[in-house]
C-alpha cells in the first residue's frame, strides 16, 4: 500500500490513471507522516514554484498547510516488525522499486524457510 496526503477522490484518480494494483490510503494533513517524523513544510520559495504547477496542492490535499511527506518505504512483516526502512529528506530521492521487490522476496524466502523448519 501507499500513503498519500491527497484526498481520497484524488487518490482514486491516481490509481485509475496509473493503473495501480495496490491500495493508496489518505493521510489528510500528513498527520501520520508527522508522527513518524516524515513531514516537512514547504518554504515560501518552493510554494511559489508549486503554484506554477498544474497541480493545486491545497485542493488535492484538502488543506492549506503546505506540508508534504518525506518519501519513505517501510516493509513490515506479519508480526508488525519493520524489516526494511528507507527515507530521504531530499524529496527527489525516492526508494527504488527494485530494492523494494528484493526486500519483499527476501522476506518471503525467510518466511518459507521458517515454515519448512517448523514442519
Amino acid at each position: 500500500m501507499a500513503i498519500s496526503p491527497q484526498l481520497p477522490e484524488h487518490n482514486r484518480e491516481l490509481i485509475k490513471h496509473r493503473q495501480l494494483t495496490f491500495e493508496v490510503l489518505s493521510d489528510r494533513g500528513n498527520d501520520v507522516a508527522a508522527k513518524f517524523g516524515l513531514r516537512f513544510e514547504l518554504p515560501q520559495y518552493l510554494r511559489d514554484v508549486y503554484r506554477t504547477f498544474p497541480l493545486d496542492l491545497e485542493k488535492f490535499n484538502g488543506d492549506a498547510s503546505w506540508t508534504l511527506p518525506i518519501p519513505a518505504r517501510f516493509i513490515i512483516d506479519r508480526e508488525g516488525i519493520i524489516r526494511a526502512a528507507e527515507a530521504d529528506p531530499h524529496y527527489t530521492t525516492r526508494p527504488e522499486p527494485d530494492d523494494t521487490l528484493r526486500a519483499l522476496r527476501t522476506l518471503a524466502q525467510e518466511r518459507a524457510n521458517s515454515s519448512r523448519l517448523k514442519s
